[in-house]
């Protein structure tokens, strides 16, 4: 189980390095980025959040600065609640199947999944033209790659693995999150480095990270 993000070109994006995107569909987030990694991952969150104040229907935000820095992260520093387009992914790695985040489906929600831990029910995570569901009954959870599929490939585990896998992905985005807090030091300005990694924190639902105060 990884936590991935979206992976996206970043058409020219010039405000601090970002490595080259591959033709994988995701970004696996995890301590062992490079920083060039790192900077793909923040850019991507922050381009999720993108969103003029005056496109955003519940508007009390202030207006989108003048710099470019300040206004591709004015909507990673100003909404209250954050996204980021991606979710967990699950690989089997004894028959090469793996289930992958829906439509619906974002990193902020990954902790929804404790709910399988804790009792029977259903998580659906997209919608046609794929349908990923994970779905737990009794002491099995089942991962259904596509349900609009009756012959859908399933990965099959127990709660406590489900529990294991979680508390491991949890690890690689404490890992990210303290690797994006020494990433700021390097490409931010000191007025948004503790702003950004406290967003970050957010958004992957972590506790907020002890950012060192400014020398």
């Amino acid at each position: 189980m990884q936590p991935v993000l979206e992976n996206r070109a970043p058409d020219g994006f010039g405000l601090w390095p970002v490595a080259e995107v591959g033709p994988a569909a995701f970004l696996p987030l995890s301590g062992g980025l490079s920083p060039a990694e790192v900077g793909t991952a923040v850019m991507r969150i922050a381009s999720c959040n993108d969103i003029d104040p005056e496109d955003d229907p519940d508007n009390d935000r202030p207006p989108r600065p003048a710099d470019p820095l300040g206004s591709f992260l004015h909507g990673l520093l100003t909404f209250d609640t954050l996204f980021a387009a991606g979710g967990l992914r699950v690989t089997d790695q004894s028959t090469g199947i793996t289930f992958l985040p829906g439509c619906c489906d974002g990193l902020e929600d990954w902790r929804t999944w404790h709910q399988l831990v804790d009792k029977d029910g259903v998580l659906w995570f997209g919608h046609d033209p794929v349908s990923p569901v994970a779905e737990r009954s009794g002491h099995t959870v089942r991962l259904t790659v596509d349900a609009e599929q009756s012959d859908s490939p399933v990965i099959e585990l127990s709660v406590t693995g489900l529990r294991d896998l979680l508390a491991g992905a949890e690890r690689d985005l404490v890992g990210f999150l303290t690797l994006a807090i020494d990433w700021s030091h390097q490409h931010l300005p000191p007025d948004h480095r503790a702003p950004v990694t406290a967003a970050l924190a957010r958004v992957l639902d972590l506790p907020g990270p002890v950012v060192p105060p400014e020398q």
